[in-house]
């Protein structure tokens, strides 16, 4: 007769061997250079899988062929696999399940022929003395054959001297958004971007703050010609430029209580620069919808804007951008609210995140994917540990005031 201390070690070892059976995994790829059309010989590869953080499982070199090879242990967690050509990373997901992968990587130099900016968002909004603003860039790299742009200043752009820079990201077609610290140049306001320019399309952001009495002008202050420069700002606030005929008005997608001031084709040391005035708050759509603070059901000079006729909209090209950007000035008004609560707890604090904040649940998702992102940067060595403790606390209890205000909804 079987005795139960049997079946229970019976039990044991089935499952250990199952597990190990189940563990045993095998990943293989493929690494061509886009460049040259071949094979991309003597790479690093790396596995890493993702989790709480972002851990390195496995290393392997790309042979003549290109290929490359990991054995590993799978616990049903998704992979990330990094390949490392002429000192620049190139990424591709690996969901469970997955048997090979193909990744494209490029030769790199420091000055790429078909490098252009195409355009610079920037939305703004003011309230309680001070003024938040968030540009985001659009880079093209349509080089021919394809190659990766990459110097000390890949990318650079002006912020006001006055102006404190709050946060700042990186992003590729496709990819999740990096957050980076960009790097001041020898000229004050003037700063750089050290992030390789891959083919394809790169989108840059940064978020910055600066005292404001009610009025200023904003000079954007070109570094490179753009397709168009776009200031997006609510519409309780004026807007002058000071140098008539280079703004359009026009109505961003899906933001009514927003207006967009469009200069196309502008240049370097074109006078772009504009007075505004007054407070106002970027609201997100749901708000709009509900008749949050602020809000009219059309109280627009004329009853808006029309769309134009028989006229392709430049708009649409940055629709996506627009929507996006919206998200990008809520979450990070919250975030910097925060961060103002905890250096000045007795102070009254501007109403930009809470009157301007996105609904609970899709700042809930914003936040975990910062947190998530924070993970990356620590696992990655890109931030500091004081960096990360205070910025975690903050996005800690930006979460905390999240989940409590979804579960009073």
């Amino acid at each position: 007769m079987i005795t139960r201390l049997q079946r229970i070690a019976f039990f044991l070892a089935t499952s250990l061997l199952m597990v190990s059976v189940a563990a045993a995994a095998t990943l293989t790829g493929t690494v061509t250079n886009g460049t040259t059309s071949k094979p991309s010989v003597g790479d690093q590869a790396i596995l890493i899988k993702l989790g709480a953080g972002m851990e390195e499982v496995a290393h392997a070199k790309t042979d003549a062929q290109g290929k490359f090879s990991f054995n590993f242990e799978d616990s049903g967690s998704p992979h990330l696999v990094r390949v490392i050509h002429q000192e620049v990373t190139y990424h591709q997901m690996a969901p469970p399940g997955t048997s090979s992968l193909d990744i494209t990587v490029y030769d790199v130099g420091q000055r790429v022929e078909g490098v252009h900016a195409v355009a610079d968002l920037m939305f703004i909004q003011a309230a309680q003395g001070t003024l938040n603003i968030t540009r985001i860039f659009s880079v093209s790299n349509n080089s021919k054959p394809a190659r990766t742009q990459m110097n000390d200043a890949n990318f650079e752009f002006y912020v006001p001297e006055t102006a404190q820079i709050e946060e700042a990201s990186a992003q590729t077609a496709g990819g999740q958004p990096l957050n980076l610290s960009p790097t001041p140049q020898a000229q004050k306001g003037r700063y750089a971007f050290v992030f390789p320019l891959r083919p394809g399309e790169t989108q840059f952001q940064v978020t910055y703050h600066l005292p404001y009495s009610g009025k200023t002008t904003i000079d954007p202050r070109l570094v490179y010609p753009l397709q168009h420069f776009v200031a997006i700002i609510p519409r309780a606030m004026q807007f002058s430029p000071v140098q008539p005929g280079i703004y359009e008005a026009k109505q961003p997608p899906n933001q009514p209580d927003a207006i967009a001031q469009l200069a196309d084709n502008p240049q370097p040391g074109q006078k772009l620069a504009f007075d505004i005035s007054g407070n106002g708050l970027l609201r997100n759509e749901e708000e709009q919808a509900s008749g949050g603070a602020g809000s009219s059901a059309d109280t627009r000079p004329g009853g808006g804007l029309g769309a134009p006729i028989e006229a392709p909209d430049p708009f649409d090209n940055y629709r996506y951008y627009i929507l996006g950007g919206f998200g990008i000035v809520l979450v990070a008004g919250a975030i910097y609210t925060v961060n103002r609560s905890k250096s000045s707890p007795s102070s009254p604090q501007p109403a930009v995140a809470t009157a301007a904040g996105p609904s609970a649940g899709n700042l809930l998702q914003a936040l975990k994917d910062e947190l998530f992102q924070l993970e990356v940067e620590r696992q990655q060595g890109e931030i500091s540990l004081e960096e990360y403790s205070k910025t975690k606390a903050a996005l800690d209890q930006t979460l905390a005031r999240a989940i409590k205000r979804n579960r009073e909804s």
